[in-house]
């Protein structure tokens, strides 16, 4: 199986980094493929300018986007790995999202007047960590508009079945047992995930 894991925090030293080379590992390990884009490594560009645009709309795709599409089309799983920054997706990720998501590759219109997800055939799985204590998101309905926002309408919507969204809150002020367990149970969800 081969899985794209989109990877968005700068900080190398970062928790999230633990869980990407967890998430990696675990995945490695059963004998499966794992590419990863590090999209701060990668220097990406987030900003769809009207250039952009414009140029979509004659077919034409920027040499940035194409490689990351490519990287999608080969892809059977498609994993985010990102922090929640003011209840969304950092602005790199979402930028990603807008540039590389696109009309024509990841969704269309269908006849019937509704869309068609392009990347039906593909699984995902999104990881996300906050500062926030869960129980208060969980209180306030925030985990469930984020599941909203980005397993509907976003990997949904493309056609993308997600398998499952984990949460993990308090990462910069829990204890490194508390850590350690959360590695822990990536560990163990990803081995039979996909």
């Amino acid at each position: 199986m081969n899985h794209l894991i989109i990877f968005a925090h700068p900080k190398h030293e970062s928790f999230n980094n633990a869980i990407l080379d967890r998430v990696v590992a675990t995945l490695e390990a059963k004998g499966d493929q794992v590419v990863v884009r590090d999209l701060y490594a990668l220097g990406f560009n987030p900003v769809l300018t009207s250039k952009d645009m414009d140029a979509l709309r004659q077919g034409n795709v920027a040499q940035d986007v194409a490689r990351e599409q490519a990287f999608i089309t080969q892809a059977d799983t498609i994993i985010f790995i990102h922090p929640l920054w003011w209840t969304g997706l950092p602005a790199i990720l979402k930028g990603y999202v807008d540039r590389v998501f696109t009309y024509g590759f990841a969704y269309r219109h269908s006849q019937a007047g509704g869309i068609e997800g392009l990347l039906s055939a593909k699984k995902g799985a999104l990881i996300t960590t906050h500062g926030t204590p869960s129980a208060h998101y969980e209180s306030t309905g925030m985990t469930k508009a984020l599941q909203h926002t980005t397993d509907v309408g976003i990997f949904n919507f493309c056609g993308i079945d997600v398998a499952k969204h984990f949460f993990f809150g308090e990462v910069p002020t829990v204890d490194d047992a508390t850590r350690l367990d959360i590695l822990t149970d990536i560990q163990e969800a990803f081995r039979t995930l996909f």
